[in-house]
C-alpha cells in the first residue's frame, strides 16, 4: 500500500492520541500530507515529529473543536494553507458512561457530547465542502460505534451524538455523492484508548488496540467504502431492521449480565 496516498491531503482530528495518532502515521506512511487537529499541542507535536522522522509530512493545528469561533478559524486555516484537501476524518469525540436516571438533571451532559461529536464535525465539514464540490471530489471519514448498530445502555449521550452524525453523513453523500462528495461511516467496537479506559470495569474487557482500530480508519480513505464494520456490528444492525423489538429485549439482560462479570473480574 505504500505511495497510494501519495500527493493526497487529509485533515485528522482527534490526532493527538489512540486510535487518531496512530491513523496519522498510517496515513502519512502511505504518501498523504497530514494535518492534524486535537486541542493538545504539545501532544500534536510529537506526532508531527515522529511522522516527519519517518520521512513524511504533517501539520498541527491546536484547536478546540467545541469552540464554534475557534472551528471556523482552523477550517479557514486549513483552506488558505492547503489548496488541495482529498479527505476529512472525523475522529474526535468524547464519550460518558452514565445512565439516563443519573442524567435527569444534567442535560449539559447531552450538550457537551453534543458540541464535539456532532456539530464540531459538522461545522468543519460544511466549511470544506466548498472545496470538495470546487475539486470534484472530497472523501468525509466519521468514526463512530458499533454500539449505534445495536441497542447499548448507559450511553445515551454518547450515541444520540454519533447517531446524528452518522444521519448527516449519509445525507451528505445523498444529495453531493453524484458531485464527487463521498462518505464512510466506521463503526468502532470497543478500543482500547484512553477515553475507554476511565471506566474501570471496561480494564477487564477484550478490545480492539488502537492499532488495529486505525487501520479502519485507513481503509476508509484508501478503499472509500460506505462502511467499515465489524461482523457482529452487521449482524446487531441486520436484526435490528428486522426484529428491533426482539434484539432489544433479549439484549437488555445480556449487558447487565456482562457489566456483573465486568465488575467482579476488574476487582480480582
Amino acid at each position: 500500500m505504500t505511495g497510494r496516498l501519495q500527493g493526497r491531503t487529509v485533515v485528522l482530528t482527534g490526532a493527538s492520541s489512540g486510535i487518531g495518532a496512530e491513523a496519522a502515521r498510517k496515513l502519512a506512511r502511505l504518501g498523504a500530507t497530514v494535518c492534524l487537529l486535537a486541542r493538545r499541542e504539545d501532544d500534536l507535536e510529537i506526532i508531527r515529529a515522529e511522522i516527519a522522522a519517518a520521512g513524511g509530512t504533517a501539520h498541527t493545528y491546536a484547536v478546540d473543536l467545541a469552540d464554534p469561533e475557534a472551528a471556523e478559524a482552523v477550517a479557514a486555516r486549513l483552506l488558505a494553507e492547503h489548496p488541495r484537501i482529498d479527505a476529512l476524518v472525523n475522529n474526535a469525540g468524547r464519550s460518558i458512561r452514565r445512565p439516563i436516571t443519573d442524567s435527569l438533571d444534567r442535560v449539559h451532559d447531552y450538550e457537551r457530547t453534543m458540541a464535539i461529536n456532532y456539530f464540531g464535525a459538522v461545522r468543519l465539514t460544511l466549511a470544506l465542502v466548498p472545496r470538495f464540490l470546487e475539486q470534484g471530489h472530497g472523501h468525509v471519514v466519521v468514526s463512530s460505534s458499533m454500539s449505534t448498530q445495536v441497542p447499548i445502555p448507559l450511553f445515551s449521550a454518547y450515541l444520540a451524538s454519533k447517531a446524528a452524525l452518522e444521519s448527516f453523513t449519509r445525507s451528505l453523500t445523498a444529495e453531493l455523492g453524484h458531485q464527487g462528495v463521498t462518505s464512510t461511516v466506521v463503526y468502532f467496537p470497543m478500543v482500547r484508548t484512553e477515553m475507554s479506559g476511565a471506566t474501570s470495569i471496561y480494564q477487564a474487557m477484550p478490545m480492539l488496540s488502537a492499532d488495529k482500530a486505525a487501520n479502519w480508519l485507513v481503509k476508509a480513505v484508501v478503499d472509500k467504502p460506505t462502511r467499515v464494520t465489524s461482523l457482529p456490528g452487521a449482524m446487531g444492525e441486520l436484526g435490528m431492521a428486522t426484529l428491533p423489538g426482539v434484539i432489544t429485549k433479549v439484549s437488555q439482560p445480556l449487558f447487565r449480565r456482562m457489566d456483573r462479570s465486568l465488575a467482579r473480574r476488574t476487582k480480582r
